[in-house]
């Protein structure tokens, strides 16, 4: 089937790195476990910093508990010469997407993406609670495993799922991590005990620190720098409620209209990689996205094996390219998320030449 895209520009990803996903990294600041990662992503286009037109990062402040964290890491990228350069205080799916608006404009060719989250020092559950409406749901301070096990509940409750279907989406995750040498947890993990009713230990990500980085390109540049483009065809990112009662928590109707705009339904895909901290949510994103047994859902291991905060959702987007360039795949789709039970939804179509 030939590739078709409904933008101005044909923009790919040429390359994806990532750190190794750790519990915790105590002895390396936020720019020595970025750097490695920069230079890995740039060694595989054959680029130099100074080379690429655009670059963009995505991260958080509340992680690092300091104002302009993110300024630091640019000593990772280089001080000369000097660049084009942004970020965006979400995940680094949402840095990609404003670096591929950038080439889509003609303002850049090539676009370097980064992004990064150390979550050990502090309580992510605590952390994420600032997410929250300030009115009336951050003074109760649900954390985001209570609130996920209330999204999980709803599911069960609906007769969508069960407390066996969710161990064995975390059981076959953990065991897909097996070949993942970035992943955090890899093989058989034990459920564990319960968490929040009815999340058990293993329906929950990891808490860890990482890194991942993205090139983009246009056209004949991509070509030139990627043997076997992913050429995102379709990208779209759709919000929901800020209030959780608004909303049907066991359906994702933001991922289903930004499917739509991104095309996913135009074509069958064969790969999925799917931004689910939780196990509950990709029942959720399953139904949203219309994905059937034949798809693969979350080679990788997805974040049940490995969820670096900010990182995570852009490492989806680099997975399924990863598996294009390896000629794995032909038409994959990747979300991202954020926020609690599934509020922010990013959907991307990236698709390979034909053989």
């Amino acid at each position: 089937m030939p590739r078709t895209s409904r933008h101005a520009r044909d923009v790919a990803v040429v390359a994806f790195a990532q750190s190794d996903h750790l519990r915790r990294t105590d002895e390396l600041s936020e720019v020595e476990m970025v750097m490695p990662v920069l230079h890995q992503v740039l060694e595989q286009t054959g680029m130099k910093a100074g080379e690429i037109g655009f670059t963009c990062s995505g991260s958080s402040d509340y992680l690092a508990g300091r104002a302009f964290s993110f300024t630091m890491t640019l000593d990772g990228v280089g001080a000369w010469p000097p660049i084009s350069e942004s970020h965006v205080e979400m995940d680094g799916a949402w840095a990609l997407y404003e670096a591929w608006v950038k080439i889509q404009t003609g303002e850049a060719d090539t676009a370097l993406v980064y992004s990064y989250g150390k979550s050990s020092p502090g309580s992510v559950r605590d952390v994420l609670t600032r997410q929250l409406d300030p009115y009336y749901l951050a003074p109760l301070w649900p954390d985001s495993v209570a609130l996920a096990a209330l999204q999980a509940q709803a599911l069960i409750d609906a007769g969508e799922t069960d407390e066996a279907s969710l161990a064995a989406i975390g059981a076959r995750s953990r065991a897909a991590a097996e070949a993942n040498p970035h992943a955090q947890l890899r093989g058989t993990v034990p459920h564990g005990d319960y968490q929040v009713r009815p999340l058990r230990t293993g329906d929950c990500p990891p808490i860890g620190d990482g890194a991942a980085a993205v090139i983009l390109a246009a056209g004949d540049t991509a070509r030139r720098l990627c043997a076997r483009p992913a050429w995102i065809t379709g990208i779209d990112h759709r919000i929901e409620a800020h209030g959780l009662g608004l909303r049907d928590l066991t359906d994702s109707p933001s991922t289903r209209t930004a499917a739509e705009r991104a095309g996913v339904f135009e074509a069958p895909v064969d790969t999925a990689e799917l931004h689910a901290p939780f196990s509950s949510q990709e029942v959720v994103l399953r139904k949203a996205l219309g994905l059937g047994d034949e798809v693969t859902v979350n080679a990788s291991g997805g974040a049940l094996a490995a969820n670096p905060m900010m990182a995570a959702g852009l490492i989806r987007i680099g997975e399924a390219a990863a598996r294009i360039h390896r000629g794995e795949s032909d038409r994959a789709v990747a979300h991202a998320t954020s926020g609690p039970c599934l509020q922010q939804n990013l959907v991307a179509v990236l698709e390979g030449d034909p053989s």
